[in-house]
């Protein structure tokens, strides 16, 4: 397949496809796809051999969110029955990130919702990252908190973190139509502070709002644009109780080829496999680490993942393996450039806020987006595939007093 000879050739060489080729990949079919599969694999192999990175959330502060972002459970006038609990104290977070650690996490990812933290949050948060690198020698620490004000960057970087977390999680064309309290602006905004204060960028999509093709490569691309290090990809989780929770638009198939899309776009960066791929890409998860290099570990933020000995079993049962603390998550020319900010570890950012992993509310990011009119009207899941006995409510970890699933 000519498309898929160039895209692998472009990708080895870190050259940007064009639209039409990113495009090309979301119309290919289900008999192609294998092929997609295994050519994104040779781009993700020649940058990150083999290796999966894991990665641990820790919600620090749950539910209660003044903004209105319509993927996320968390969100004001959110019906979705979640735990709800204010700030963790700095030892309580670090008990909650020693469980990710001693299942292989490699970085910790803190996130908290509201709309972005005060001065008196950072400092809270400032002497939980203290307390968690005291307690895990090597551990990587990402933060995800919203929108942030100047000087805030700088000081969690002072603090010790390594990388900070904010999704743009859909177009900007389209940015509107899942938000109305804050602007896709306000997230550029926020992703380049994070890097300009010598913080690991992380920034991702949410996929399965509703949006067109047209809508993930825009995104894709204006991630690609601002050169986050990590690239979550989430998958929306339909809670109920929020206003996407009928919104059932993927495949597994369909999953697959954003993922490949992305690696071709973003061939040399840390692409997350985010929150979401327990529902939609359920027994094809495996298919999945061909492409990506980095997932979490466990349970999400409001919502429960697989069991964290079941992703070990995957990743060995596919022939991958778990990326050890001393290993540089990203290619040489990469950690070079972050190494030279001045920025933590040199490995690579965070994922989501919520299912998604760690840089957004909910859902991943901050969240996956409304429906919007597409020029190619993506496939959808049938009514009767729709998975909601798979959108499991988180009820352990964090703010409860039962272990963790790591």
């Amino acid at each position: 397949m000519d498309l898929l000879n160039t895209l692998v050739d472009k990708g080895l060489r870190r050259e940007l496809p064009t639209r039409e080729e990113a495009l090309a990949v979301l119309a290919t079919s289900d008999d192609e796809l294998l092929d997609v599969v295994a050519a994104a694999g040779k781009v993700r192999r020649q940058w990150f051999g083999r290796r999966v990175k894991l990665n641990y959330l820790v919600n620090l502060k749950s539910g209660l969110c003044p903004e209105d972002c319509s993927y996320c459970s968390q969100r004001l006038g959110s019906k979705a029955d979640i735990l709800k609990y204010t700030w963790l104290k700095p030892d309580e977070a670090s008990k909650a990130a020693a469980a990710g650690v001693a299942g292989g996490a490699k970085r910790v990812c803190l996130v908290a919702s509201g709309r972005g933290p005060t001065d008196r949050d950072i400092a809270r948060v400032s002497e939980t990252i203290e307390t968690i690198k005291e307690q895990n020698e090597g551990i990587e620490v990402c933060a995800c908190l919203g929108l942030l004000s100047d000087g805030q960057a700088e000081r969690l970087r002072a603090a010790g973190a390594d990388a900070y977390n904010h999704n743009l999680n859909t177009s900007e064309g389209t940015y509107g139509d899942i938000t109305t309290t804050h602007t896709y602006q306000d997230r550029v905004d926020t992703v380049t502070k994070a890097h300009d204060a010598g913080l690991s960028a992380c920034s991702g999509l949410i996929a399965g709002m509703g949006e067109s093709d047209e809508d993930l490569v825009d995104v894709v691309f204006a991630l690609r644009e601002l050169d986050p290090d990590s690239v979550p990809v989430n998958f929306l989780i339909p809670f109920e109780g929020t206003p996407l929770a009928k919104e059932w638009n993927l495949t597994p198939q369909r999953c697959l080829r954003i993922l490949a899309m992305t690696r071709f776009v973003c061939p040399d960066v840390e692409v997350r496999l985010a929150g979401g791929r327990e529902v939609h890409l359920r027994s094809m998860q495996p298919l999945a680490l061909h492409l990506v290099n980095s997932i979490f570990l466990g349970d999400y933020l409001t919502s429960e993942g697989q069991a964290g000995q079941a992703d070990l079993d995957m990743i060995a049962d596919a022939g991958f393996e778990v990326e050890g603390a001393g290993t540089t998550t990203l290619p040489r020319h990469r950690a070079d450039a972050v190494a030279a900010a001045g920025c933590g570890s040199g490995a690579s950012a965070c994922g989501s806020h919520e299912e998604s992993g760690c840089g957004s509310h909910e859902g991943g990011g901050c969240g996956p987006c409304g429906g919007h009119a597409a020029a190619a009207e993506p496939e959808q899941a049938p009514a009767d595939q729709a998975r909601t006995d798979l959108v499991a409510v988180r009820r352990r970890g964090a703010g409860t007093d039962l272990a963790p699933n790591a």
